[in-house]
């Protein structure tokens, strides 16, 4: 019997992954500023998660790295946090006394959990992740944009269970439309690669408030376009567009 893998979205790129017992918190986002909204429903607080087995981390963004609100939550601060060199240093700043720092191809293992950091591209540092234990791989797109690397991943780590992909194609109006995030078209390239049993998309909905859309940052918030762009590139592959706070059990 396969062990259990449970994914709760819980907004943007929160995400909460269970596997066979063991629960591992994703790019921790909780609260809002005048320029960072969710966009949608935040499905958790900081204080009503629960015990964690580690948090995984993939780059310094206030809006993927909201320590702040784990730490003024109670949050264990010797739950192990992953992450590249960049978070590392936040989390040291925010009392955190697991630190492990991985960049790409580097792992790190909690137990039965192996995290290993996975290459991303983004307007800051950042990496992606590949997480398993019992048998299970997920592999994390935090909101980096498409590299070559990725392709690899299947013939690194075997069969994917779970992706879970960035689809809104962000781009910085600042800096002359430079796009940082993959796009939909984009990320069901690489779910087609991936091959999945099943992919969730996220880091969809968030926007920057009727004056920052027009001025600073310009994106798509309609899943169903990755959603399709799948149907076609893949059609075997699940898809699930999912409410947060929606528990998905992967096959």
């Amino acid at each position: 019997m396969r062990s259990p893998l449970t994914v709760t979205r819980i907004g943007h790129a929160c995400q909460l992954i269970e596997i066979g017992g063991l629960r591992v918190l994703t790019d921790p986002w909780f609260t809002q500023t005048a320029t960072y909204y969710p966009g949608e429903p935040v499905a958790s607080t900081a204080g009503s998660l629960g015990p964690v087995d580690a948090v995984v981390v993939s780059h310094e963004h206030y809006d993927h790295c909201d320590l702040a609100a784990l730490v003024t939550a109670g949050f264990d601060l010797d739950t192990p946090l992953i992450g590249p060199g960049t978070v590392a240093n936040i989390a040291r700043d925010k009392g955190f006394r697991d630190i492990r720092v991985i960049e790409s191809w580097a792992a790190t293992s909690v137990g039965d959990l192996t995290v290993t950091a996975t290459p991303g591209r983004h307007g800051v540092h950042e990496v992606t992740f590949v997480i398993q234990a019992f048998g299970r791989t997920v592999f994390f797109g935090g909101d980096s944009l498409r590299v070559p690397e990725l392709d690899t991943v299947p013939a690194r780590f075997g069969p994917v269970d779970l992706a879970i992909l960035p689809t809104n194609g962000l781009c910085v109006r600042t800096m002359n439309l430079r796009q940082v995030v993959m796009d939909a078209e984009e990320a069901a390239g690489l779910t087609a690669v991936l091959n999945p049993t099943l992919a969730v998309p996220h880091h969809y909905a968030f926007h920057s408030g009727r004056l920052g859309d027009r001025m600073i940052t310009r994106s798509d918030r309609d899943p169903r376009r990755y959603q399709d762009a799948v149907a076609r590139l893949a059609p075997d592959i699940d898809v699930r567009l999912v409410l947060t706070g929606t528990p998905v059990t992967v096959p």
